[in-house]
């Protein structure tokens, strides 16, 4: 009888004691906040890779509660704060915490996968990790979120030249979008991440950049119609940045976190890829090739211009160019006297 009894008690007792030993391992681990930003929402693609990381992350000790956010503003303001830990935040929002690798997303300084490959890749060597942090903040992490492309309810307009007088939505957070688009001739629009997609889609705005996950979740088609086009040139290639206050980490988390973080790199690219195969073939306009070394050089004289206002940082534009340069040693800029 005895021995029944001890029979029938040992898996409870088991129980018992791994019960036991999962809420003494939980209470070892640091608890934080998660903030992610995602346009679609909890089932969006960038919030449920941002569930693996949480995931991932308790084996660093730290214990992430996730939030989600679709207001970008808010998770940047919410970080700000103190009311998140971490937040994942686009490239061009998080210049305002470091000016460095806020300036990957600057126009046509990345032109194109390969090259963000190679580039984040650097960045996720400890021997840059001095540059990941700015103030009370730290980039501990960066995903690639694909190039961003011109939307156009016209597609006849497909040089520099056509684009003056057209309304071009502009993000009403970053200043170097409206001095771009003035530049060209164009009349900058002031917009926001939660509206840029509608102002498009009902006549509000006449060109919109975007990446190509945006062309599904915010309906882009409808904005397209029959007579848009999508530009088939990378303007910009965009990220998605995990942005930390340090102080609040121990001192290794940040370069565990952006290694992790360069591990998901071809994650996040099928992700891109399968949002850029959804885009009707149709809507694609493909520029003249001798027209596109003139507009990267146009976008080359716009970095220099915005680095001397102090928008871009001279340091990430200078890492930049030689990526570009390392990959294609005769391009002018290379031997430029004003190169980057």
């Amino acid at each position: 009888m005895k021995k029944l009894m001890r029979s029938c008690l040992s898996p409870v007792i088991a129980g018992i004691l791994l019960l036991a030993s999962n809420a003494a391992v939980s209470a070892d681990l640091i608890k934080r906040t998660l903030c992610v930003w995602d346009i679609v929402g909890k089932s969006g693609p960038i919030a449920t890779q941002m569930e693996d990381y949480r995931l991932e992350a308790i084996k660093w000790g730290i214990d992430f509660e996730m939030k989600v956010y679709t207001d970008e503003k808010i998770a940047a303001e919410d970080l700000k704060s103190g009311a998140c830990d971490v937040a994942e935040i686009t490239g061009l929002r998080a210049r305002e915490f470091n000016s460095f690798t806020g300036t990957l997303d600057s126009i046509g300084a990345i032109p194109t996968e390969e090259h963000m490959r190679t580039v984040l890749q650097y960045l996720a060597d400890p021997k840059l990790a001095k540059l990941m942090t700015q103030g009370d903040y730290e980039v501990v992490g960066i995903l690639p979120g694909g190039a961003a492309y011109l939307f156009t309810n016209d597609r006849s307009i497909d040089t520099v030249g056509e684009l003056a007088g057209k309304k071009f939505a502009a993000m009403d957070f970053d200043k170097a979008q409206a001095i771009m688009i003035e530049s060209v001739g164009a009349s900058p629009v002031s917009v926001s991440l939660t509206n840029f997609g509608s102002m498009f889609n009902n006549g509000s705005v006449d060109i919109i950049g975007a990446p190509a996950v945006a062309y599904e979740a915010l309906e882009l088609y409808k904005g397209l119609g029959d007579d848009g086009a999508v530009v088939n040139f990378d303007i910009i290639q965009i990220t998605f940045q995990l942005v930390a206050r340090h102080d609040r980490f121990p001192e290794n988390f940040g370069q565990q976190s952006r290694q992790f973080a360069w591990s998901q790199y071809d994650r996040a690219m099928e992700v891109v890829n399968k949002a850029e195969a959804s885009i009707k073939d149709s809507y694609w306009l493909d520029l003249p090739e001798k027209d596109k070394e003139g507009y990267m050089e146009m976008f080359r004289q716009s970095r220099l211009t915005l680095r001397d206002r102090g928008l871009y940082d001279g340091k990430m534009l200078s890492f930049l160019s030689k990526v570009r340069c390392q990959k294609d040693p005769s391009l002018a800029e290379c031997t430029a006297k004003d190169r980057e």
